[in-house]
């Protein structure tokens, strides 16, 4: 399952670092490999330093790296806490960042993580298989509420209020104990015709994953310490994969950039006026029809770029 992995906009997030032979490289997310692969081969005299959380990914990658160089080190933690590890490694400055986020096609296959609900597993979903939190502990222990509160904000789904009523009315019977049951009780919260175009499960699956792992209030600290140890001309890629992310992202990227509005009418302005960042393209990359037909998974990717100039 692993082999088959594809990693999103491999070649645009790659180029996009403009990555040279000594460049030092964080990749925040490593997952199974992919991109971290790509830069490795590209960096034979830099350094790579990788984050994750999942140590059946790390013990996958570290195999896949170590076939292309020595010059990397995996650090099993959430990339929240980058600064620190590498500052614990005397790594104070680098040349850039890169951020996959959202769940790895691997995760998703493993049907035992309980991320994916198309296969019946039992609720999981954490991406750090040490940590306590888990989705059967969302579901089953969490208020209409806060499950409502959660779906609506993390899903963005119109029947985030129906679909946690009727959650806590089936446990108040017996514990929801795995994914499918899970999504049998959500569809009978789902008027019929709201089912034709997408699975009714799906926001809600999301809503749940970012809450067990609280994927959203790790990205704008992590970003922020990329962008503080980014050398002039380094740069920061982010993939993002629904929009609250990529929203979320937008927003970071574009405060950086900006220009005050009281100096935005001047002919000349003074450079220790000028922003320190700038975007390396104005919207959001997308994948191409070709990558799309090779991997569906893709299709709701976007990666933005900034670089740091001066």
């Amino acid at each position: 399952m692993i082999e088959k992995h594809i990693s999103v906009l491999l070649n645009e997030s790659i180029s996009s670092l403009n990555l040279k032979e000594n460049s030092i490289i964080v990749d925040a997310t490593l997952g199974y490999g992919g991109h971290s692969s790509s830069i490795l081969d590209r960096i034979k005299k830099g350094y790579l330093f990788a984050f994750d959380q999942d140590s059946e990914a790390i013990r996958h990658s570290t195999d896949r790296l170590s076939k292309i160089g020595t010059n990397f080190t995996i650090i099993k933690s959430n990339f929240k806490n980058m600064k620190e590890e590498l500052n614990k490694r005397n790594i104070y400055k680098v040349d850039g960042v890169l951020f996959d986020l959202g769940v790895s096609s691997p995760q998703l296959d493993e049907k035992e993580r309980g991320f994916s609900f198309h296969e019946d597993a039992p609720l999981d979903m954490r991406m750090d298989r040490e940590q306590k939190l888990t989705a059967y502990d969302v579901v089953n222990t969490y208020s209409k509420e806060e499950l409502s509160k959660i779906f609506f904000k993390y899903g963005e789904d119109k029947f985030s209020n129906n679909i946690a009523k009727k959650i806590v009315e089936y446990r108040s019977t017996k514990p929801i104990e795995t994914t499918l049951e899970l999504v049998e009780i959500i569809k009978t919260a789902v008027p019929m015709k709201f089912r034709i175009d997408k699975h009714p499960a799906r926001q809600i699956f999301q809503a749940i994953r970012i809450e067990v792992n609280h994927e959203l209030d790790v990205i704008e600290p992590a970003i922020n310490q990329a962008l503080e140890m980014l050398n002039v001309g380094g740069r920061v890629a982010v993939i993002t994969f629904h929009s609250l992310e990529d929203r979320l992202v937008k927003n970071i990227f574009r405060e950086k950039c900006k220009i005050d509005e009281k100096l935005k009418g001047l002919p000349n302005i003074p450079e220790e006026y000028l922003p320190d960042f700038r975007l390396v393209e104005n919207k959001a990359i997308v994948p191409s029809e070709e990558e799309l037909k090779r991997n569906p998974r893709a299709r709701s990717s976007k990666l933005r770029v900034i670089e740091r100039i001066k």
